[in-house]
């Protein structure tokens, strides 16, 4: 069922569709508007987020209790990134989308000489991002 076209919903959306294939979470899209001088609460852009989740138009990832929920824009592609891999710097907590063929092939290889299916849509590799690595 379509959500009633309000302003703050346009808004959100069309910032979305500002960035596609990037990860957000709601306080980066408060955060966004904020620093544009527009008012958009909180509760609306997660209420706003999970309608658009369940419309199809955004895709939620929930990566482990300790991160906020990440949010990217799929729209007229709602199986664009079925497989989304994620690396997640243990130091600043950065947290690295992927799409990589590589991955696709480990994933292969686990289901065909392990019979252990992953899920890619919640696979987390914990370790330290380069600007991390490059400062220690």
């Amino acid at each position: 069922m379509a959500q009633y076209q309000t302003k703050q919903r346009a808004e959100i959306l069309a910032y979305l569709e500002s960035i596609p294939g990037r990860h957000v979470t709601a306080g980066d899209i408060c955060a966004h508007f904020r620093a544009h001088g527009k008012a958009v609460g909180t509760a609306t852009v997660y209420r706003q987020l999970e309608h658009m989740v369940s419309e199809g138009l955004v895709r939620k990832y929930i990566v482990d209790e300790t991160s906020s929920a990440c949010f990217a824009y799929t729209g007229a592609e709602p199986h664009r990134g079925e497989r989304c891999y994620h690396c997640k710097c243990e130091k600043c907590g950065q947290l690295i989308h992927l799409e990589c063929e590589e991955l696709n092939s480990l994933g292969a290889h686990l289901l065909e000489s392990h019979g252990f299916r992953l899920d890619p849509m919640r696979t987390v590799f914990y370790g330290v991002c380069a600007a991390c690595g490059a400062a220690e």
